[in-house]
């Protein structure tokens, strides 16, 4: 059988080169087209706080990879989409990224939106790297999502340790029911949880966020007086809103969030209405290792403001699918190469994925003081 003369050769290979976008090797003249990087987050609305610290994250660590050579002499290029906490939206960026011919996907950055898009990624065989889904039913199956936060589980137990030894025992619970993946896990846990230390969660008013009149509606369904404190498993931009509803309802009871809402944004938005709040993260701002001080410097002066647990997230797994993208064999998934590459060097510390692309990471309980998250354990 006759090979095809050369110039018919070289842009088949392209061609199929292209399509896999991963292979070790390379062939042609000219500059190489670029790696494209998806990131799937709310931009917009009240989860937009959590969206574009991801991205931003994940943008530091793409410029920066860039600046290096990038990848085999490849640059890399991040297509940022909004999911708007919308399904619908989200599926329909899923199939934009499948066009643009994307590795690999930085986010959701919610439960909810990563439970409306697996089926998808598992379709277009695209790896979803969340920084900040946690959701108890996403651990422990063979998909194509990898989580970098502990789970849901974990981190609703730890709460309720140290809720309980605070001495709060009777919760009252504001909760996001558009991302019910997340807050009704969180919730399930936490109930169990508490009543092993002899609490119980007495109450748990759900409200749907960017519906104006459900938060008054949900605020007027509490029962202040049968509970020690209120916890507000929602976004950052809505907890604020409903603290303060609760303020002007005459209920002075201690404010709890959860780890979605730990942003730079509380603090802004809350001033002195959040301090004392405490709240599970990720990372500690005053640990100073010297990867976190070499990023928080190159963020400040790239962002001009303060990075967040998001922030920090995303620029982890972001550096985990370089350093996989770097390693990977012909032949290799992004996949394999994701759950191969590792153990993995974060901004804090060393990890790594297990078998089913979940980990198990250090948390810290932080307080709001004098307008700062203050590691507490």
């Amino acid at each position: 059988m006759l090979m095809p003369p050369l110039h018919a050769l070289r842009p088949r290979r392209r061609r199929l080169l292209l399509g896999t976008a991963l292979l070790p090797w390379l062939s042609g003249c000219g500059p190489e087209p670029t790696l494209r990087i998806g990131l799937l987050a709310g931009l917009s609305g009240s989860v937009a706080d959590l969206g574009e610290a991801a991205r931003a994250g994940a943008q530091l660590a793409v410029e920066q990879c860039n600046a290096e050579g990038g990848i085999r002499g490849r640059q890399l290029e991040l297509l940022p989409r909004d999911d708007a906490q919308d399904p619908e939206k989200a599926r329909a960026a899923m199939a934009a990224f499948e066009r643009d011919g994307v590795v690999a996907i930085i986010g959701p950055t919610t439960s909810a939106m990563a439970e409306a898009v697996l089926p998808a990624s598992a379709r277009a065989n695209l790896v979803l790297l969340s920084p900040t889904v946690s959701a108890s039913r996403l651990l422990g199956r063979d998909d194509m999502l990898f989580m970098a936060l502990t789970s849901t589980q974990h981190n609703a137990r730890q709460a309720a340790h140290y809720h309980a030894s605070r001495g709060l025992r009777r919760m009252a619970a504001l909760y996001d029911k558009r991302n019910s993946s997340y807050s009704e896990d969180w919730l399930t846990v936490y109930r169990q949880a508490i009543g092993t230390h002899g609490g119980r969660l007495v109450q748990a008013v759900p409200f749907t966020s960017d519906q104006e009149d459900s938060y008054q509606q949900a605020v007027r369904q509490l029962r202040g007086r049968e509970a020690d404190a209120i916890i507000y498993v929602a976004n950052a931009v809505d907890t604020v809103r409903l603290l303060l509803l609760v303020r002007q309802a005459g209920w002075r009871l201690p404010a709890l969030g959860v780890t979605w809402s730990a942003t730079e944004q509380l603090l802004e938005l809350g001033g002195r209405e959040v301090e004392g709040m405490s709240s599970i993260q990720l990372f500690n701002r005053e640990l100073a290792t010297p990867r976190y001080l070499a990023f928080l410097r190159a963020y400040r002066e790239r962002f001009a403001q303060e990075p967040g647990f998001a922030s920090i997230a995303s620029y982890d797994v972001t550096q985990a699918l370089i350093q996989a993208l770097r390693q990977q064999r012909a032949g290799q998934s992004v996949k394999q190469a994701l759950l191969q590459a590792g153990p993995y060097e974060g901004l804090q510390e060393r990890w790594n994925f297990d078998a089913y692309g979940d980990v198990e990471r250090r948390n810290y309980i932080t307080i709001v003081r004098g307008g700062r998250f203050v590691a507490v354990n």
